[in-house]
């Protein structure tokens, strides 16, 4: 069977590279467009290729899911959402269609697939605000396909790669309802478009040899060999873009090619490596006065070729969701310090199925280990309690706000945090911006 490999040779006559300073601006802009699809084939690997890895979900076109919500021992993605349990699946368009099929879910309960393709954009969506909770079937199709859309497929979403992952979630409402959860999840259905017809499968296409990923060489000037590597599932270009995959390829970027740094000038890795910094750099200033996470998701027509939104995107959370499915807002707290934040009457978040806040250690982005357990706090946590006015307050910070508080405490760590609020189904003013997330606000001692 022919190989799709992960290539390191010499490089050849074609890749030879402009002037020191050329390199150097191509590199930054290159590395800047690369890290969001080389973060995101860091899960893909662990999940694809990896058996070992705790994330493996059993190859391509396999769901794995997870009926319980996230805890502070999950490490699979960062910032993770702790209100809905995810169900992940990765699929080759290579050969044939998908046919992704889900069950009739109760009309009270909220899911959402997303669907992303390996730019990171979010290219299509099934569930509650997108298609309803009735049962339906639907065809995920590749960029080369050309076929008909078969009897019973409600919709054809056509992605520009190869392959494509899902990130599902399902609303949990408690440890009670995990059953129901479990349900749902399990009405879900991943079929080729042969079997889903009941005919022959065609040949099937070349296997994949994922190169093993290693954080370092991703985020060095070997990021090049794991971008060559990609883009060979995303062919054709997108029409946008074919002028930048021509200057791409004068520092050796392009579907396929090897890419041997150790066959490089001195002068011309220098180069590369220093644009490799400015782009970091670039992000990190870029980052600092990028306080919201809303729009930096979305499908390409969304983000209109913003490569630096979409790298803060992934740099943020990975996977996060396109505005109109969740708005995104949040703080930076000190945990010694109490704080609270403040919803007057008529001004809790305003959504469509339902809200949250969860909180984060620093720097790792992960849960937040505490005696109660209590890793998010939103409309849905039993007990809580609404002030005289109508109005809500929460507690933010390490030490316990008094016994007739902790019903509204969301508990942090000792030093730095981060809280990350969550509104499902936004409404106008919120995607707008006319709503706005109240402070954070330390309460005076």
């Amino acid at each position: 069977m022919a190989t799709i490999a992960f290539m390191v040779q010499p490089a050849t006559a074609q890749n030879s590279v402009p002037s020191a300073s050329e390199v150097r601006a191509i590199a930054k802009e290159a590395y800047i467009y690369a890290f969001p699809m080389i973060e995101n084939y860091n899960t893909m690997y662990k999940q694809v290729a990896s058996p070992q890895a705790p994330e493996y979900v059993g190859g391509l076109g396999k769901f794995r899911h997870y009926s319980e919500a996230f805890t502070p021992d999950n490490h699979d993605i960062v910032t993770p959402n702790n209100d809905t349990p995810y169900s992940w699946a990765w699929m080759d368009l290579r050969a044939e269609p998908w046919v992704v099929s889900v069950p009739a879910v109760p009309n009270q309960r909220y899911y959402v697939q997303q669907w992303i393709d390996l730019f990171t954009y979010n290219f299509a969506y099934i569930g509650s605000r997108a298609t309803g909770n009735q049962a339906g079937s639907y065809m995920f199709v590749g960029p080369h396909w050309k076929g008909k859309t078969p009897a019973g497929i409600k919709k054809v979403f056509r992605s520009e790669t190869d392959i494509i992952l899902t990130l599902t979630r399902t609303a949990l409402n408690g440890p009670d309802d995990v059953a129901a959860v479990k349900a749902v999840q399990a009405g879900m259905k991943l079929q080729t478009l042969s079997a889903f017809l009941r005919k022959p499968a065609p040949p099937a296409a070349p296997q994949i040899e994922f190169p093993a990923y290693d954080p370092a060489k991703g985020h060095s000037h070997d990021f090049i060999g794991y971008l060559n590597f990609l883009l060979q599932f995303t062919q054709p270009p997108n029409a946008s873009e074919v002028g930048l995959m021509k200057r791409f390829s004068e520092i050796g970027i392009g579907p396929g090619v090897p890419f041997d740094a150790s066959k490089l000038s001195p002068d011309s890795l220098a180069a590369i490596d220093a644009g490799v910094a400015d782009a970091k750099t670039a992000m990190a200033e870029q980052g600092k006065v990028t306080l919201s996470s809303n729009g930096l998701f979305g499908t390409r027509a969304d983000m209109k070729n913003d490569y630096m939104k979409r790298a803060l995107g992934a740099q943020k959370g990975l996977y996060g969701n396109s505005l109109i499915e969740a708005w995104y807002g949040g703080y930076v707290g000190d945990g010694s310090k109490l704080s609270t934040v403040h919803f007057a009457p008529g001004q809790l978040p305003p959504a469509k199925f339902f809200w949250s806040m969860t909180l984060y250690t620093l720097p790792d982005r992960f849960l937040y280990a505490n005696n109660l357990k209590r890793y998010s706090i939103g409309d849905r946590t039993p007990g809580l309690k609404r002030d005289a006015d109508g109005g809500l307050t929460l507690y933010l910070g390490h030490a316990s706000p008094g016994a007739d508080k902790e019903s509204n405490w969301l508990p942090t760590p000792e030093g730095k945090y981060s809280a990350v609020a969550r509104v499902y189904g936004p409404s106008k003013a919120a995607m707008s911006g006319a709503w706005k997330l109240p402070p954070l606000t330390p309460v005076a001692q």
